[in-house]
């Protein structure tokens, strides 16, 4: 068993090593691992935390000068790069030369080594690889129970039976600390230990200093001289950790805090609101008491898949396709991937919609592939979709708590509420227009009255209750979903198009025809149908303005422009609302009662990503990947890519975006985009080749480097031969401003204790200018192809 995958879980852990409540973090984190990979996990933490003895000499090694650095008794001797490498490391265990300090200083001394034999300077190394990324952990909302204090005072020990012991504290906090001892202490690891801080009960008279206080050994590490022991508190006074609370208070300005574990959640929730308003995944959640989905996840680009379901009265056609039969197929035999992988069309009957869906394994099943393929795919309505189900490990909680002292749950209400899933489910619309040519291929002329088998049943109501991600920039009003005609004109440019939501003062529409509206003047909007019910209030000619243009014009928001007088729309879309609210579907909440369902509800998500987000940064010549999202799950996508790189929690992405493919497919798309339009794709085909010892190479193309649809069939045949065939979609879009108001709390904190590092985490979310990611859609991408397939499928 090895421990090649949990690489961002370790990363995650290392700053909290050494707090009194370790082991309550260590099972919350990795409650869904296996008992194997816990004591795996376990045993490389203690290693990496255990004190080394072992000196670094560099001055035969180096072609840098090295000076002398001093740490406790031991004498090391490292050049200006190693200097930085052992402060670096130092920060993650405390202070202490640890087996992980030792072995991060020697790492990055290889790595710098390396480079300079193969002809790179220092300087030129970001130029000349560019596509080595730093992993951000994402999803991880951990806190230290409280506020550790880099505190040494004397110390005197005592248990039952033993002689008192002398020592010193290395840091101190309300409910525990780390003290350090001589190594051959003869403590009774299994017994409590009273503890005098002696120095305290000479400043301060409480009778808990005078008597001593119980604490419980944690932990213990050793190094021949001396042994340190984590304790947690296990008596003392209200009084006692009031003044405890004060002292640290007291002295955080004279004193060290540790922060780390804050900056890497504050670096992960800076990155995730540059990502979350483009999530193109439809996140659902399963209510594990009627066995239904009750709730979606709604961001500013799956809002289209919602779209998709809707009906000609606007009631929700998606659980139709998503039936509690299909659910427990997917979530029961999750070895088999054609339980995800949907296909759906609709079909217009007397103005009412009809909706048709089969999962890949139905159509393999009842061997209507190529009549159900081939005649969909001929539809404009044609949609395959990707489903993924995830149990949610509700040990790990819900609520985002950064900071030592905050509360790890929300109200008892929406505690209860999220108590009720039993599993996330993740739905992406993986259709690609250009390869429907392809899926036509496998028309083979049946009747297509067989596939009424795969009719919907209509719903008349609502199933699904939509929760919107809270966003700085989002609409300060509830939208509904509400379809009417709706006609468009800013001079002598015209259009009409369908509304798909509604508030008093916006509207989203979809367009006939793709339309270039310009922002800077009104547009003219008017409602034919709406005019009918109005009465004398005339609905034509108001002024509204363009907020935003998704899918290269079709859909667009427009917001009301407001003068000196009531704006006609305004007032009357009001009206309509509020006379009909009982009967509107509710997109949005314009109030606080479903903020903590919706932040538990991301909180979740981000815990369970299939897809690997990526971050562009603009330099001071041109842009560069700042940083790649990873979970503390392993993920096939990253996986690939960190194979290349020597050090954890790097990931090559050389093989990928290298050749011009960052510069064109990249970075010049998102130059031309808006951070209001949709994120796009390309697609990206992988041949990974098996290599000795567990190595392999990767060949990464588009399909128009490969050729037709032959072509493309040869080339997924020999990538399976040699070792694997992968498809990855390159999602890529602009993003806005970064949403510094979200970890206001977390910087002003980091702040008051590492200003320097607050300021770098701020000024590397306002340089972010993009964001894209990687989904695997092999499978999707394999079935396109009738040749890959015998008949009898």
């Amino acid at each position: 068993m090895s421990l090649d995958n949990q690489s961002a879980l370790i990363e995650q852990l290392k700053p909290l090593l050494m707090e009194p409540n370790f082991q309550e973090i260590f099972a919350q984190l990795t409650s869904n691992e296996n008992n194997s990979t816990r004591f795996l996990l376990k045993m490389e933490l203690n290693r990496l935390a255990s004190p080394c003895t072992r000196i670094i000499d560099l001055r035969d090694k180096s072609e840098l000068p090295c000076t002398e650095v001093k740490l406790s008794q031991q004498r090391h001797f490292l050049d200006e790069p190693a200097k930085h490498s052992l402060q670096e490391a130092l920060s993650l265990y405390r202070n202490q030369y640890t087996v992980g300090v030792y072995e991060h200083v020697l790492a990055s001394h290889l790595q710098r080594k390396q480079q300079i034999r193969q002809g790179v300077t220092t300087t030129e190394v970001s130029e000349v690889e560019p596509f080595i990324v730093p992993g951000v952990v994402l999803g991880s909302y951990f806190n230290r129970a409280e506020e550790r204090m880099n505190y040494s005072i004397r110390i005197a020990i005592s248990q039952p039976d033993r002689g008192e012991l002398r020592g010193i504290t290395v840091d101190l906090s309300i409910g525990g600390a780390r003290i350090r001892v001589s190594a051959n202490h003869g403590l009774d690891f299994d017994k409590p230990l009273k503890v005098k801080l002696l120095e305290l009960s000479e400043e301060f008279y409480y009778p808990d200093l005078q008597l001593g206080v119980d604490y419980e050994i944690v932990d213990s590490q050793s190094n021949g001289e001396f042994s340190w022991l984590r304790l947690k508190r296990l008596g003392g006074s209200e009084a006692l950790s009031e003044m405890l609370g004060n002292l640290i208070r007291g002295y955080k300005m004279r004193y060290k805090l540790d922060v780390n574990d804050v900056i890497v959640t504050a670096s992960g929730l800076g990155f995730e609101r540059h990502y979350l308003p483009h999530l193109p995944q439809l996140p659902l959640f399963l209510n594990q008491q009627t066995k239904s989905i009750s709730h979606m996840l709604l961001s500013r680009d799956n809002q289209q898949i919602v779209h998709y379901f809707q009906d000609e009265n606007d009631i929700s056609q998606l659980p139709g396709m998503l039936t509690p039969s299909r659910l427990i197929s997917l979530v029961k035999q999750p070895e088999n991937p054609d339980h995800s992988l949907f296909f759906s069309f609709t079909f217009n009957a007397q103005g009412s919609l009809h909706f048709y869906s089969a999962t890949l394994a139905e159509l393999k099943a009842k061997g209507l592939m190529n009549l159900f393929l081939g005649f969909a795919s001929t539809k404009p309505s044609w949609r395959i979709f990707k489903l993924t189900a995830d149990k949610i490990f509700h040990a790990k909680g819900y609520r985002r708590a950064t900071l030592p002292g905050d509360d790890s749950k929300y109200s008892q209400l929406a505690e209860q509420q999220l108590a009720q899933f039993s599993h996330l489910l993740q739905l992406t619309d993986v259709t690609n227009e250009d390869a429907r040519a392809s899926y036509t291929a496998w028309q083979d002329g049946s009747n297509a009255n067989a596939l009424k088998a795969f009719a919907q049943q209509k719903l008349t109501a609502h199933q699904i209750k939509p929760v919107g991600m809270q966003f700085s920039e989002r609409r300060q009003e509830a939208r509904f979903a509400f379809k009417t005609l709706v006609s468009v004109s800013q001079g002598p440019i015209k259009a009409s198009g369908m509304s798909l939501d509604i508030s008093s003062r916006g509207i989203q529409l979809n367009l006939d025809n793709p339309t270039e509206f310009t922002s800077n003047k009104p547009l003219m909007v008017s409602f034919p149908k709406l005019q009918t019910i109005a009465g004398k209030t005339q609905l034509d000619n108001l002024p509204y303005r363009l907020v935003r243009t998704r899918k290269n014009g079709v859909t667009i928001h427009l917001t009301a422009v407001m003068g000196h007088t009531p704006h006609v729309g305004v007032e009357f879309l009001d009206k309509l609302i509020s006379h009909n609210k009982a009967k509107l579907e509710q997109l949005t909440e314009n109030n606080g009662e479903a903020k903590e369902i919706a932040d538990g509800l991301k909180n979740i998500l981000m815990r369970e990503l299939h897809s690997v987000p990526f971050f562009i940064e603009k330099t001071t010549k041109s842009a560069q990947i700042a940083c790649i999202g990873v979970g503390t799950q392993r993920d096939d996508v990253s996986d690939i890519f960190a194979g290349g790189s020597s050090d954890t929690m790097q990931y090559n992405l050389a093989p990928l975006m290298n050749n011009g493919f960052f510069k064109r497919e990249i970075l010049d798309p998102i130059r031309q985009m808006k951070p209001q339009q949709d994120m796009d794709f390309v697609e990206v085909f992988i041949q990974l080749t098996r290599q000795s010892r567990g190595k392999f190479h990767l060949t990464c193309c588009q399909q128009n480097d490969i050729g037709d649809d032959k072509a493309v069939v040869a080339f997924i045949k020999q990538s399976q031969s040699l070792g694997k065939f992968i498809a990855l979609r390159v999602y890529r879009g602009a993003t806005e401003k970064p949403d510094i108001n979200y970890l206001r709390r977390e910087l002003e904190y980091i702040n008051l204790h590492a200003s320097h590092r607050a300021k770098q985490l701020e000024e590397q979310l306002w340089r972010i200018i993009g964001v894209g990611e990687l989904l695997d859609i092999t499978q999707e991408v394999e079935i396109r192809y009738p040749a890959l397939h015998s008949t009898s499928d």
